[in-house]
């Protein structure tokens, strides 16, 4: 089978719910980053075979192929075909995975993987909220309701049924949550997303200017601050502060075969190691990627030991708590730069935003393999393995 290789990835900076990015159309938003994979590789905008686009909310202004219009709109010829896609939070992670498919395949050489998600413009629910308000749908259907009666699949439900499995107090998700802000204010000032993010033109109330920065980042976080949060439910142990923040934001990362890193001189950043998605519980939801973890290692060969970098996605503080508690992984090596908590969770342009921080932060600390993975509505996760290309073993790294 033929390999596939990533050579470009990128990323918008996370704008807050009515926040900097809130006067900027999704679909001028991915279009940017299609044109950043563009001219930060090089490739020949006509040689793009396919664009995968993940986004979730897919109404309003991301209705009508958002991945199509993000094409039509950006620097690629109108020749390049797209397609839009829902996995819900791991949309994205979806389209890397259909990306390497197609060229792991011979089918296509030049795939872009990407995702989009405004939630200021197009919240989150609204998509289906319209018609159930208006009498014109239900939200199970019968067949549904037969097999799962008087269930309602609730994602907050989900991961407080995690924190209560594992015995999570609120002490410790505020902890893990307080964390990710601390690792994400050290990242932003020590640089370390400056060659990952695509700067954004934008109009504030003083002018023109570029968003460069995470805006969700709390850099006053602390312990007396979280604490402070009511909780979501009564009797639960989660908060607003140990749960990902509402976002906006657009992603974006090239897959080329071996054949098109030759053809058009490219360098290659990593290389797909293994694609795993699975399945399970729907009520629990979101404790899937524990599983769909096992199954990946397994496949590829490697043990959690092999991983220099994991990056899980952030949803709620008990998702990557239990991760760590079932894989028994170094915690050191989980989410380095902060998480969803800190960063944000724009839906369907977190499994690329994801794998470009990952690819980012595995080159730059030496590493050999990174793990991305995410839990889904449905009970659904996604786990992509990637090696660093420019790895050079132990003893050079340890030099």
């Amino acid at each position: 089978m033929a390999e596939a290789y990533i050579v470009e990835a990128v990323r918008t900076a996370g704008g807050r719910r009515g926040g900097k990015l809130a006067g900027v159309h999704p679909v001028d938003l991915a279009a940017r980053v299609l044109d950043a994979i563009i001219d930060r590789s090089g490739i020949p905008p006509e040689a793009v075979e396919d664009v995968v686009m993940g986004c979730v909310s897919q109404g309003g202004e991301q209705a009508g192929q958002v991945g199509r219009n993000a094409v039509l709109a950006s620097k690629l010829p109108q020749s390049v075909p797209a397609v839009t896609i829902d996995r819900q939070c791991g949309s994205s992670q979806q389209a890397v995975q259909f990306a390497a498919q197609a060229v792991m395949s011979g089918t296509q050489d030049v795939v872009i993987a990407a995702g989009v998600e405004s939630m200021t413009r197009v919240p989150m629910g609204s998509t289906f909220k319209l018609f159930y308000d208006a009498g014109l749908g239900k939200n199970k259907s019968p067949g549904l309701e037969e097999k799962y009666p008087g269930i309602v699949f609730n994602q907050f439900a989900g991961a407080e049924m995690i924190a209560k499995k594992y015995g999570f107090t609120r002490e410790a998700l505020d902890e893990f949550s307080l964390n990710s802000h601390r690792k994400a204010v050290a990242a932003t000032q020590g640089g370390k997303f400056r060659d990952e993010i695509v700067p954004i033109a934008i109009e504030t109330a003083d002018g023109a200017e570029e968003h460069t920065a995470d805006e969700g980042i709390r850099y006053d976080a602390s312990a007396e601050g979280m604490a402070g949060v009511k909780k979501l439910s009564e009797d639960g142990v989660l908060t607003a502060a140990s749960s990902s923040q509402i976002c906006d934001g657009a992603s974006a990362v090239l897959i080329v075969s071996a054949e098109a890193l030759k053809t058009y001189d490219l360098k290659p950043l990593a290389k797909i190691v293994n694609l795993t998605v699975t399945a399970g519980d729907p009520v629990v939801m979101l404790e899937e990627p524990l599983f769909a973890t096992d199954k990946a290692l397994k496949r590829a060969s490697l043990s959690i030991d092999d991983i220099d970098l994991y990056e899980v996605n952030e949803a709620f503080a008990s998702v990557p708590m239990a991760w760590l508690h079932h894989t028994k992984a170094d915690p050191q090596k989980l989410n380095v730069n902060g998480g969803a908590i800190a960063l944000g969770h724009p839906l369907g342009a977190s499994g690329t935003k994801l794998m470009t921080t990952l690819v980012h932060e595995l080159r730059r600390r030496g590493g050999r393999y990174g793990l991305q993975t995410m839990c889904e509505g449905g009970g659904v996760a996604n786990v992509t393995i990637i090696e660093n290309c420019d790895w050079q073993g132990d003893d050079a790294k340890a030099a």
